[in-house]
């Protein structure tokens, strides 16, 4: 990257452009940046907090796009009719997409991690960066999540860790494709399933991420990712299993917890067994964690202190986060927004007592219309008898968008199937409905992605409930 140009971020409060900006302005550059959430007067402490950090905010209306020697950086999300886009291009500015600033430092790390699949990213790169981190690797990690062990009071919105190591951690994706940039040392895929792309088309994508590397840690569990393992030499795999005792690292004697998980852990390559106690629950935080530790044994962190350090991690915002409880009556804050990810969520759960009131807010219409069927059957089978979904209308901040599909088709579909779901017009209807459902031993958990104000309304939701 060039460091003696400023670099300004269009849609710099986004979960992929922010800790991309600390990064960036932690190699010596100068940061500024816009956010339409900035100007609709959405997240407050977020651009509170850049700002001490240094950076310049502008509206995002092309007033701070005024040289020819600015670089700015664009998310997809960022449209050419975006003021910031057409100012760049009338003053002779560089564009430049996030991913392809990212790929640049990343593919420049002498020791490179990429963590890819569908669904765990977040977890597993914030597991890998802790993991390291103990270890006094002093990685950097850049995660589309705030990782919780990170956090302080300075640092509240700790989505990246800046390390002077020469590892380079990362989520990588392939919903826009942008995982075609990476070439990681250590390349991992935890799953490989249909969202935001057809699965021919995803086939291609993993299978060449995977070929560039020097050792790729595979799922054999997930029938896409070991048929990828088949096609791999298999000096440069490691491989991970609940199922399989024949993989390098597998899991048994999983044991459950409210407040985590503990699972047996065996390592084949050493002969090793060792008993690992999460401080996360869910079956898919244990698949998180052997993803984890594979890629930091490629890096030859011994596995005791690769076990040690994971047993501390703390998770990520937004990941089952319990926002509290009120006369009985828990709030759950989650990031689930696509058929896996809400799999997962229902399944760990469903693990324990108490009805399910979902409110479901899904991220934009076109994943609707491409995975209608998907969405249905996840519910369908996720959900008991007794519990409730209640959908909004998707999140939307602006732009363009075909609204073929409805919450409410989603809704009627899965009431076919035999489920008690419901549909409003706006998020406010929603939590009115929440408040009227809820009764002592409920768990109401507020789901969905893209949208930070999902947080401050499960806090308000929570307010309302169990008084």
């Amino acid at each position: 990257m060039i460091q003696d140009r400023p670099y300004f971020f269009c849609g710099i409060g986004g979960s992929g452009m922010l800790p991309l900006a600390l990064i960036v302005q932690a190699t010596g550059a100068t940061v500024e940046g816009s956010d339409r959430a900035l100007d609709q007067g959405r997240t407050a402490p977020k651009f509170e907090f850049l700002r001490a950090r240094g950076i310049t905010l502008f509206a995002q209306d092309g007033s701070g796009v005024t040289r020819p020697d600015q670089i700015i950086v664009a998310t997809a999300a960022v449209e050419d009719t975006v003021p910031d886009v057409i100012a760049a291009r009338r003053v002779g500015a560089t564009l430049l997409s996030r991913a392809e600033l990212l790929a640049e430092l990343f593919n420049a790390a002498a020791r490179s991690v990429g963590v890819a699949g569908t669904s765990g990213k977040s977890t597993t790169t914030g597991m890998i960066g802790w993991i390291l981190h103990r270890a006094g690797l002093d990685p950097t990690v850049m995660n589309g999540a705030v990782m919780k062990n990170f956090v302080t009071d300075e640092v509240p919105f700790a989505s990246a860790l800046v390390g002077q190591g020469d590892l380079f951690v990362s989520e990588v994706d392939e919903s826009d494709g942008s995982i075609a940039r990476y070439w990681p040392r250590v390349a991992v895929i935890n799953n490989i399933s249909e969202d935001h792309k057809t699965m021919d088309e995803l086939r291609t994508l993993f299978r060449d991420f995977a070929l560039k590397a020097q050792t790729v840690v595979l799922n054999l569990d997930n029938d896409e990712t070991a048929r990828l393992a088949a096609a791999l030499p298999r000096e440069r795999q490691l491989t991970w299993s609940f199922e399989d005792p024949s993989a390098d690292l597998y899991a048994d004697d999983i044991a459950p917890a409210p407040d985590g998980i503990a699972f047996r852990l065996a390592e084949q390559a050493s002969g090793t067994t060792l008993p690992v106690r999460l401080k996360v629950p869910g079956r898919h935080n244990v698949a998180n964690a052997l993803a984890a530790i594979a890629a930091v044994r490629a890096l030859e962190v011994p596995l005791a202190d690769a076990v040690a350090a994971i047993e501390g991690y703390e998770g990520v915002k937004r990941r089952l986060e319990v926002v509290g409880s009120r006369g009985g009556i828990t709030v759950i804050d989650d990031f689930a927004h696509n058929p896996d990810k809400i799999a997962a969520t229902l399944e760990t759960l469903h693990a324990f007592p108490g009805r399910l009131l979902v409110m479901f807010q899904p991220h934009g219409f076109g994943p609707l219309r491409l995975m209608r069927r998907e969405f249905v059957r996840g519910f369908v089978e996720g959900l008991a008898a007794d519990d409730v979904l209640i959908m909004p209308e998707p999140v939307y901040f602006g732009g363009t968008t075909i609204r073929e599909v409805t919450s409410e088709d989603i809704a009627a579909d899965i009431r076919a199937g035999g489920r008690v779901a419901e549909a409003f017009p706006d998020r406010p209807a929603c939590g009115d409905r929440l408040a009227a459902l809820a009764r002592p031993g409920d768990r109401i958990v507020i789901m969905g992605a893209r949208d930070d104000t999902l947080s401050v309304f499960a806090a308000e939701v929570l307010e309302r409930v169990g008084g």
